[in-house]
């Protein structure tokens, strides 16, 4: 099959209306894409922003005539000036394109991160079999890279990290690394079930399913406390979370703290330095990984 690209210039007052002429059209999915260069890094819960210029995109089969979609587009929006691209994508194994995309990769000196369908480079090291599925959190990103490495570099069996809270888990894979490098358990939480059922999935595929646990923020025990916190999320929700976090650390633990740009990184370790004794930036392309040791409670 030839799937039909529809591409259409928008602005944050005609979004909603051009999505739905895209899929009152028959389009099979719509896609939003920045016409700029303004990402959106850091949404909070709940929230959905959009840019105020955008390309949004209807993808349809070939029942479809190129021509015949952009004059009804135009008419359904009262526009006959309206800029309109239109592409072809031939059908492929979107699966197997993937595969082919994901290899395995070494973190420090013996973790390997390796997709399910590869054999490990290196059978006798720690080896993280993954599947992502629908949630962040491959390994390719510098920010999950950064806490792999650091993971790699201080978890042990005699490190003393027998607890492990990650906090915001993604597809999971820091927790999981986590256990297979000599944590003993770890209790995971996202606000997002996906994140959490790919959590299980990953802890399965790596045989370390009794020793994880996922609940959403509200799930988290109290009075719970940890040898170890693991936050990968972003700035401005870690600036938030700074007293959360700390009431789940047990005095002398360790906070590894990343998703943080270059230029946000000292605001947010001054935010913490009221919890911790923050000892150690590791930056990695523009991303920075901050390290901290928990004060005593008082």
């Amino acid at each position: 099959m030839l799937w039909i690209l529809v591409s259409v210039a928008a602005t944050d007052n005609n979004f909603q209306l051009i999505e739905a002429t895209l899929l009152s059209l028959g389009a099979q999915s719509v896609t939003f894409k920045d016409a700029a260069d303004n990402p959106i890094l850091e949404p909070r819960p709940g929230e959905t922003p959009l840019w105020k210029n955008a390309i949004i995109t209807g993808l349809f089969d070939d029942s479809h005539k190129a021509e015949i979609l952009r004059e009804q587009i135009r008419q359904h929006l009262d526009d006959d000036k309206l800029d309109i691209e239109i592409s072809s994508l031939p059908e492929q194994d979107w699966t197997r394109a993937w595969m082919d995309a994901f290899k395995p990769m070494l973190f420090g000196k013996r973790l390997w991160v390796c997709p399910k369908h590869i054999e490990p480079p290196d059978p006798m090291a720690v080896n993280l079999r993954l599947d992502p599925g629908l949630a962040f959190g491959t390994g390719t990103h510098p920010t999950t890279s950064l806490c792999l490495s650091w993971l790699d570099a201080h978890v042990s069996p005699r490190s003393g990290h027998h607890s492990v809270l990650d906090y915001g888990c993604g597809s999971g894979i820091l927790a999981v690394a986590a256990i297979l490098l000599g944590a003993e358990h770890a209790d995971c939480v996202d606000i997002d079930e996906q994140a959490l059922q790919a959590t299980l999935d990953n802890a399965e595929a790596n045989q370390v399913l009794r020793q994880v646990s996922t609940c959403q923020p509200p799930g988290l025990e109290a009075g719970s406390e940890y040898e170890l916190v693991l936050a990968n999320i972003l700035s401005g929700p870690l600036a938030e979370l700074a007293p959360v976090l700390a009431r789940h650390c047990l005095p002398g633990s360790d906070i590894v703290l990343s998703g943080i740009l270059s230029d946000q990184s000292e605001s947010v370790r001054i935010v913490y330095t009221e919890f911790f004794d923050m000892s150690t930036t590791v930056t990695l392309d523009d991303w920075v990984l901050l390290h901290g040791k928990r004060k005593a409670h008082g």
